[in-house]
C-alpha cells in the first residue's frame, strides 16, 4: 500500500505537469498572436526596424519571428 506522502507527491506531480502543459499551450497562442501582429504591421508599411523600435526587440529578432511559421 502506498504511503500518504507518496500519494500527495504523485498528485502534486500530475498537477504541476498539467499546469505546465496548459501554460505551454498559452505561450504558443501568444507567439502566434505576436507573429500575426508583426505581419499586419509589416503589411501596413512598417519595416522590421520600425516594429523592433516599438517592441524593444532587435530588428533581426523581428525578422526571425516573421520567418518562423
Amino acid at each position: 500500500m502506498e504511503g500518504k506522502a507518496q500519494a500527495i507527491a504523485r498528485k502534486a506531480v500530475r498537477r504541476a505537469h498539467s499546469d505546465f502543459e496548459r501554460a505551454q499551450e498559452q505561450v504558443e497562442q501568444l507567439r502566434q498572436t505576436r507573429r500575426e501582429s508583426f505581419e499586419a504591421a509589416q503589411a501596413a508599411g512598417l519595416s522590421t526596424r520600425d516594429i523592433a523600435s516599438e517592441t524593444g526587440l532587435h530588428f533581426t529578432r523581428v525578422a526571425q519571428i516573421l520567418r518562423d511559421k
